[in-house]
């Protein structure tokens, strides 16, 4: 029988003290009784002598000091999981939003969860296919790594997003791949978006979708990103999957965390955000990776928006800190057209070396790479410098990687929202590319590569080639 308390000493917002409580702990979900019978849930934030301070999930409107119940469960938030969650849509706290019917659990489990144990963690070393060029050539995906997208506001992450967890897939094994999407604080337009994506390109039926709207409680868009992660943590770890989770956008999970330490009147760290953020992001970053000995995996895609574009700003700044990379989208690209708007020369997959190669993707891989970012970064170089001296100060080669970063841009990084690269018609690309330099300029691929691929793209070493 749960002990009841009808000891509530003050209500601050979502927040309710309650007094002369006994044996609760952190985080131990919360049933509020109100007089005309309507039951609210919420969490333990904060535990002192004798007393517990309690987040509200749907807010305290309605709730009276002196008549409310308050009931202690002694567990905290769980999620029923099943494997009949793919093809479901929920709400930030797992419930059903797509009018189906309910999920009969498998399992319980406690949505925080515990961090892979580093010794029995493998290394990740398997190429995940995005289709998108920009990501496949330059900032290849490994199975189990943390690659984050940092966009901005206005930009079309979101697309992005949709299109990898569409297109994303294990190349070269029969096992099973599933997609878990969260989504934190977006508008009904946007969840709407999602949905009608997933569904109309079929995608839906491997996926399993969280969605938090804009004007969901605080204490929800904290546990959204969880309840995915548990789900993730299902699929690969027991059923054995290969599982992608997408996490949009932790900017307004951040944001949330920022309102709730605000709320409990905690001293702010850098900007306003708690002190803490960092461990905090940590707990949810680092539910990714492999396991030895287990078929699953969990590879972690969280997309954020910098305010202000700003690179420095405490979110990514901390989330650098934790994952493996990043891939950036850039405003000056979106304003040129360019979709999907991603920035190579700052992008970075620190585990693309592991995840690339003969048996993996092709042999020729690193050597395209390397030269295609040599490449565009002196092309970048020559337009900045015609900028100052004119495009007919350059000299004829300088002028050649000129064209060369224009078409780069245009034809490898921008394709359409629906057209699904395989990797070898992306390095394909490349060598079409880069076939209209002279070899002597091909400094960065191996003699044995140019003999063996050159010849079937090579084009007349002229300037106008690239035009």
């Amino acid at each position: 029988m749960l002990k009841e308390y009808m000891t509530i000493k003050e209500i601050v917002g979502p927040l309710v003290l309650v007094e002369d409580v006994e044996d609760v702990k952190y985080e131990e979900l919360v049933e509020i009784e109100l007089p005309n019978g309507d039951v609210r849930q919420g969490k333990v934030l904060q535990v002192e002598t004798g007393k517990a301070l309690v987040q509200l999930f749907e807010g305290s409107r309605g709730v009276d000091v002196f008549t409310t119940r308050v009931r202690f469960l002694g567990r905290g938030i769980e999620l029923g999981v099943s494997t009949d969650m793919l093809g479901r849509i929920f709400d930030g706290l797992g419930r059903p939003i797509d009018d189906g019917p309910r999920i009969l659990p498998e399992k319980r489990l406690d949505i925080n969860g515990n961090p892979l144990n580093p010794y029995a963690r493998a290394y990740p070393s398997e190429f995940i296919q995005t289709g998108i060029s920009a990501i496949d050539g330059l900032n290849t995906l490994v199975r189990g790594q943390k690659l984050p997208i940092f966009s901005g506001a206005g930009l079309p992450h979101n697309r992005l997003a949709a299109q990898i967890a569409r297109q994303s897939k294990v190349r070269g094994t029969q096992e099973p791949f599933a997609v878990v999407f969260a989504a934190m604080g977006i508008t009904f337009e946007e969840a709407n978006y999602f949905m009608n994506e997933f569904r109309k390109t079929g995608a839906i039926d491997r996926a399993v979708l969280f969605l938090n709207l804009a004007d969901d409680p605080a204490i929800e868009r904290i546990a959204t990103p969880r309840m995915a992660l548990t789900t993730a943590e299902y699929l690969a770890f027991e059923k054995g999957m290969h599982v992608l989770a997408i996490l949009t956008d932790m900017t307004n999970y951040c944001e949330a965390l920022r309102e709730i330490s605000a709320a409990r009147k905690e001293i702010p760290g850098r900007r306003g955000y708690p002190g803490y953020l960092y461990t905090d992001l940590s707990t949810i970053y680092e539910r990714a990776g492999r396991i030895k000995d287990k078929k699953g995996s969990i590879t972690q895609i969280p997309v954020l928006t910098m305010p202000d574009d700003d690179k420095t700003h405490p979110i990514p700044d901390l989330t650098g800190y934790i994952t493996e990379g990043q891939i950036i989208v850039s405003r000056t690209l979106h304003r040129k057209g360019i979709r999907p708007p991603i920035d190579v020369l700052p992008s970075l997959s620190r585990l693309k070396d592991k995840g690339i190669g003969k048996g993996k993707t092709r042999e020729d891989h690193a050597d395209i790479f390397n030269q295609l970012f040599a490449a565009y970064a002196r092309g970048k170089e020559a337009q900045e410098l015609a900028v100052i001296l004119g495009e007919a100060a350059l000299s004829e080669v300088d002028q050649m990687f000129f064209r060369f970063a224009d078409q780069f841009e245009t034809r490898f990084i921008g394709q359409g929202e629906y057209e699904d690269r395989t990797i070898e018609q992306t390095l394909d690309l490349g060598w079409e590319l880069l076939g209209v330099f002279p070899t002597v300029e091909l400094k960065r691929i191996r003699q044995a590569w140019l003999d063996k691929y050159l010849p079937r793209f090579a084009k007349k070493h002229s300037p106008e080639a690239l035009t």
